[in-house]
């Protein structure tokens, strides 16, 4: 396989900063040649260039940093689907979870039809109506799926990226008022933790592969690290207990692999200032590693 790494430094979506270094910290981790290692052909495209937030205003408090964002996201956009359109895998790294407005519009664009699994303790998918903080890390799923601000649900120029039909959320466990009312509306899978602890990692990923690739077969997926318990992935932007263990990321990746569909992966929120020698940065490279085809045998 040929994979393109991209990386997002992008912390204006976010309150809590640090996210911005965490692609720079992936890729110490030894990304790049534990991808060579394990096969695969990868061209490191570098980092697209991201705004300090101390170089914008903060502007509308329910979309703060909106301008920075979207001119980021459309440069991202652009370049994922060039890297497609190459015959690579995008593989996107953060930064916060507002750069996926950028990857999946990208991957929509050289593909059309994708199914979108989203990895998160979170469900990011507030609106200006909803948000109690106007983070836009917290909207970029709704965004995604058509709901919210048209300067976020109209990059480049068409809406939805993804039908919610054809979305599903694993890991769930801490919604908002308001998105929890809007997901429960819009048709988006939601798989909780209770879900998890109910039936397994293994049946849950399994259905929400086959959910949202059934009328497709390109599945985009986007990890935010924060989906994993803080005591396995301490170095996040927003950590939640109760979330999924080592081995249940695992094999949440592995199955990914196993189904053949994934054309693009983001690895996002990672945050080595509040991490402990590098730890989250290394899982994340683990994790990449078993999206992409490695096996304990």
């Amino acid at each position: 396989m040929r994979v393109g790494i991209i990386g997002v430094p992008m912390d204006l979506g976010a309150d809590r900063r640090g996210v911005d270094m965490g692609a720079s910290a992936i890729r110490y981790a030894g990304l790049g040649e534990r991808l060579r290692n394990l096969g695969h052909e990868v061209e490191d495209l570098g980092n697209i260039f991201v705004p300090q937030p101390e170089a914008f205003p903060i502007g509308d408090h329910r979309l703060k940093y909106l301008e920075p964002i979207i001119n980021t996201c459309v440069e991202v956009a652009s370049i994922v689907s060039r890297t497609l359109s190459s015959g690579a895998l995008p593989l996107v790294l953060g930064g916060d979870h507002s750069i996926a407005l950028g990857s999946v519009t990208g991957v929509a664009q050289a593909l059309r039809d994708i199914g979108l699994i989203w990895f998160d303790a979170h469900g990011d998918f507030n609106t200006t109506e909803t948000t109690p903080s106007g983070n836009i890390h917290g909207m970029v799923l709704a965004a995604l799926a058509g709901l919210g601000d048209q300067r976020l649900t109209q990059l480049a120029g068409f809406s939805p990226k993804v039908p919610a039909r054809r979305i599903a959320i694993v890991g769930a466990r801490d919604l908002d008022p308001g998105e929890r009312v809007l997901l429960k509306q819009s048709g988006v899978r939601v798989f909780t933790m209770q879900d998890i602890d109910r039936y397994g990692m293994s049946t849950v990923v399994q259905e929400a592969i086959d959910l949202v690739t059934s009328e497709t077969p390109h599945l985009h997926v986007s990890f935010d690290m924060d989906v994993l318990d803080p005591r396995e992935a301490h170095g996040v932007g927003t950590p939640v207990r109760g979330g999924i263990t080592y081995r249940e990321a695992h094999l949440a990746m592995e199955l990914i692999a196993d189904s053949n569909k994934l054309r693009a992966l983001d690895i996002v929120e990672v945050n080595p200032i509040l991490d402990e020698e590098n730890r989250t940065a290394l899982l994340a490279v683990e994790l990449v590693l078993s999206a992409l085809g490695k096996k304990i045998l």
